[in-house]
């Protein structure tokens, strides 16, 4: 898997849309503007790094708990985790050398990222890793999905009205994303802001 990929395959899509006429380009316009959608909601990507790299954050205190965090990018598999902060190494691969912490704390049990670090004190983290998701969820896919069946369906509707005023079927796009979409992702998915 990449970083920042489509959810949905062409030919998933063709068959969704049910147009055997449809060309490559139009598919793959589509399905990438659907899933740049949801990304762009979620704050956040499905896709994961080819290989380990290498990210900085800034530490930040939380004085409600009393320690220095960073939030860092989604982050699932802790193969080649190195976590530097200044000039003391505090997590090399999986053995702790200090103490760091990485939350939300079950999130690994339920196939979800961290998303946050927690470090024992301030200042530039530099932290090497296999970044981002190690499998698109499935309600990821059906919204890359349905959003991408909904730009496909501007092709007949380029005012961003769809259906007739004559028959009372009329309805207009909203400029936004489909509100079946952010339900499907609700607050599961969705990240306050982007971190990178």
């Amino acid at each position: 898997m990449a970083w920042e990929p489509d959810y949905i395959t062409d030919a998933e899509l063709r068959h969704e849309i049910k147009d055997d006429d449809a060309t490559a380009a139009d598919l793959a316009r589509w399905k990438t503007a659907g899933a740049r959608a949801v990304d762009g909601w979620c704050h956040r990507q499905f896709g994961q790094v080819a290989t380990v790299e290498v990210r900085e954050y800034e530490t930040v205190y939380d004085r409600r708990r009393c320690v220095w965090t960073a939030p860092i990018d989604d982050l699932q598999d802790l193969t080649g985790l190195i976590v530097v902060a200044g000039d003391e190494t505090l997590v090399v691969a999986t053995s702790t050398v200090s103490g760091y912490r990485l939350f939300p704390r079950n999130n690994a049990d339920k196939g979800r990222p961290f998303e946050w670090i927690e470090v024992p004190r301030c200042g530039l983290l530099t932290i090497t890793a296999l970044w981002g998701w190690t499998a698109v969820p499935n309600p990821v896919k059906l919204a890359n999905m349905m959003q991408s069946h909904r730009f496909a369906s501007r092709r007949d509707s380029v005012y961003g009205v769809a259906g007739s005023p004559s028959e009372g079927s009329e309805v207009r796009l909203l400029a936004r994303l489909d509100p079946d979409v952010q339900v499907i992702l609700g607050k599961r998915y969705r990240r306050e802001r982007w971190v990178a």
